[in-house]
């Protein structure tokens, strides 16, 4: 089971989470939907402050969130106008039986309790429903990337996820795996404030902190790649893992 300390790290920095995380590109969000349209209903589970919500929304489907940290569901509800987060994790889903025509699952999958998780993801789910967590993953065959990946300590790898998750259990077909690539563009100073929101520096004691703060001054300092630049592209692989309840 993951380290609820570090689940629940990030409603402190939830503005800043929401600013500077990226957002999942649209032929992603179709491919994990399986051709849903409106007016289906959307569960976003461990919603955070609804980068995923929003996205989503923006494709004319209604969205149900539902979250755990109270300053995540306050960032949200303050960045997605009439939307309102329902208090609840993927262990316990505050919603109805067979209500859900998809729940889908960004960046927060791996914080699950998964068995139980399963079962209340299966049960809110119709049958035929999907389930589909996605994640945003720095793409680490960029060398530049891949240094910042072992500065900050960053876990969230394609293996870990391509590799670690092959199946969601007796209720769901086998898992389907999408790939998508995409770039964001960010400052140094943003990339660093980006890195802030990430469950390791939040929770690092102060001389960490201050490490890891050096040593990507010193990164966007010295780089070949990126020495003297003001902007830098950040590379993505967006991965999506699509199944359905039977």
């Amino acid at each position: 089971m993951a380290d609820v300390n570090q689940a629940l790290s990030f409603g402190a920095a939830a503005a800043d989470y929401d600013r500077f995380r990226p957002r999942y590109p649209e032929e992603a969000l179709r491919w994990a939907l399986n051709g849903l349209a409106a007016p289906a209903r959307v569960v976003d589970l461990g919603a955070g402050t609804g980068i995923l919500t929003r996205g989503v929304l923006a494709l004319g489907l209604q969205v149900v969130p539902v979250e755990p940290d109270p300053g995540m569901r306050a960032q949200l509800a303050a960045a997605t106008p009439g939307t309102t987060a329902l208090a609840g994790s993927a262990e316990s889903v505050p919603l109805p039986d067979g209500s859900a025509d998809a729940v889908l699952v960004g960046q927060a999958y791996h914080w699950f309790d998964r068995e139980p998780a399963h079962a209340e993801i299966a049960r809110v789910l119709r049958p035929g429903g999907t389930f589909a967590p996605i994640w945003n993953v720095r793409d680490e065959r960029v060398a530049w990337v891949a240094e910042l990946t072992r500065i900050a300590h960053l876990g969230d790898n394609a293996g870990d996820v391509t590799e670690k998750y092959t199946d969601f259990g007796p209720a769901f077909t086998p898992v389907e795996l999408g790939e998508f690539a995409h770039t964001t563009t960010l400052t140094p100073d943003e990339v660093v404030g980006m890195l802030h929101t990430r469950s390791y520096w939040l929770t690092a004691p102060p001389a960490e902190q201050e490490r890891i703060d050096r040593d990507l001054r010193d990164l966007f300092a010295t780089h070949p790649d990126l020495a003297g630049r003001a902007t830098v592209e950040l590379p993505y692989r967006t991965f999506v893992l699509r199944s359905r309840r039977r």
